[in-house]
């Protein structure tokens, strides 16, 4: 018995040079891809938005060495980003840029240039920035659809400030949907093991030829941490994306019309089906291409252009990588046959959302007595015909009694304190007219439901 573990572990011990020969060269990887990765640095004003009430608050419990009335300057925020093309183009994520009056982009040669926002896109939470400079390293784009669960894959970024740091891990899985703030989903993500923190946003993960086929975005994590279980933008994503900010801007992505809502294993044997699968039709909007092209509601959408739809939350993501105007085929289930329409898709709200904001233009603030933390836009025309509704968005957000009621990014004000919001007139002239303290009700459209909230003035 002896002599039988000596000679396994005599054998476990010769394979190891073989098992490690086996083993990814990251070392070579980073090396060759490395320079064209680069920390991003920003600084938020606090002057003249609805941060600066937030000001004596961080003067009370941050004490310091300023004068009085000297104002407060935020420390600068952190985040990672990549080189995309030898004359300056920079793609990161949405959320490390947005809001920012200064971005500053750190080379690993030491190098620092100064940025200008060509485009933000919101929904996929990515950003293109161009640096003026010339000759620049640079990495090119994967195919992530091509991504195998159990893939190696290699993230670089500066976790908590730490420039150009490298972690590795696995691809976990495929087609995640994550909740988030923004009321549109048009993301499914890549879930890894890798190790992402604070910082680590908007940087590349690569596949073990070097090329990028992530972008490092989330994490879900019980501590704030690395918890390993971090979530990447697909790169074929991210090259659609980058291509219409570059060209455009902004971007600009189809809309089916329909609410829509999980087949379950009850629904499914309702509906005659073997197993669940696909998304079921709730509700059709009016006057949307879905009606126009005679969807109806309980349809179940099992195919979008050719793309099978397992999970109900698929088919916005599929429907997103698409642009207004594209004739697309649509399979569906009715009465337990198998129908198809060919749908023209129509304009989505967020296009309108993307055109309202421009980078860094100040916006009024609210002048209420009552900061409720938040602003408001106008919805578009062509998104009040399609969807059939009105009031005014929620365009940007701040700590304050809005955040705390649960009120989130681009939900629909309907109604606010009992009267009817159609505009951002409206909205100003009634949130003027406001108690100093007290409840105030406020009804809401998110992804298509009502829904009703309150707002607790202090």
């Amino acid at each position: 018995m002896y002599s039988r573990l000596v000679s396994l572990a005599l054998a476990w011990v010769l394979a190891i040079p073989a098992l490690a020969a086996e083993l990814p060269d990251f070392a070579a990887l980073v090396e060759r891809h490395g320079p064209a990765i680069v920390e991003i640095s920003t600084r938020r004003a606090t002057s003249g938005n609805l941060f600066d009430e937030f000001e004596d608050l961080f003067r009370r419990q941050i004490p310091d060495a300023r004068q009085p009335g000297e104002p407060l300057q935020p420390p600068p925020a952190v985040g990672s980003g990549f080189i995309i093309s030898a004359d300056g183009y920079v793609i990161t994520n949405n959320h490390v840029v947005d809001g920012a009056e200064e971005i500053r982009v750190h080379l690993n040669d030491r190098r620092m240039f100064e940025a200008t926002v060509v485009g933000l896109d919101e929904p996929s939470d990515l950003a293109l920035l161009k640096l003026e400079a010339e000759a620049l390293p640079f990495v090119a784009f994967g195919d992530s659809d091509a991504v195998r669960i159990g893939d190696w894959v290699l993230a670089i970024g500066s976790p908590f400030g730490l420039e150009f740091s490298a972690s590795a891990g696995i691809v976990s899985a495929k087609g995640r949907t994550v909740p988030r703030r923004s009321s549109y989903n048009y993301m499914s993500f890549i879930q890894t093991d890798v190790a992402i923190n604070q910082g680590n946003s908007g940087g590349p993960l690569f596949n073990l030829e070097g090329q990028v086929i992530g972008i490092n975005s989330r994490i879900l994590s019980s501590t704030g941490g690395s918890n390993g279980v971090s979530f990447a933008i697909p790169s074929n994503v991210a090259v659609n994306v980058m291509e219409q900010l570059r060209d455009n801007g902004s971007v600009a992505r189809g809309l089916l019309g329909v609410q829509m809502r999980e087949v379950d294993h009850e629904t499914a044997q309702r509906f005659g089906l073997a197993r669940p699968l696909g998304a079921l039709v709730d509700r059709v909007q009016p006057a949307s291409p879905a009606e126009r092209a005679g969807l109806r509601n309980g349809d179940i959408i099992t195919r979008f252009n050719g793309h099978e739809i397992e999970y109900y939350t698929e088919l916005p993501f599929f429907v997103g990588q698409y642009r207004p105007g594209a004739s697309t085929r649509v399979t569906v289930l009715r009465d337990g046959e198998e129908r198809r329409f060919q749908i023209t898709l129509g304009s989505s709200p967020t296009n309108a959302s993307a055109r309202s904001i421009t980078p860094f233009s100040p916006e009024p603030r609210l002048r209420s007595p009552n900061s409720l933390g938040f602003r408001v836009a106008e919805l578009s025309s062509e998104t009040r015909q399609v969807a059939g509704i009105s009031g005014v968005r929620v365009a940007q957000m701040a700590p304050g009694p809005g955040s705390e009621s649960g009120l989130q990014l681009n939900d629909v004000i309907t109604r606010l304190n009992g009267d009817a919001v159609d505009t951002v007139a409206d909205f100003a002239r009634i949130a003027e007219s406001l108690p100093p303290r007290g409840r105030i009700p406020l009804e809401i459209l998110r992804q298509g439901e009502n829904r009703n909230l309150a707002i607790d003035l202090p």
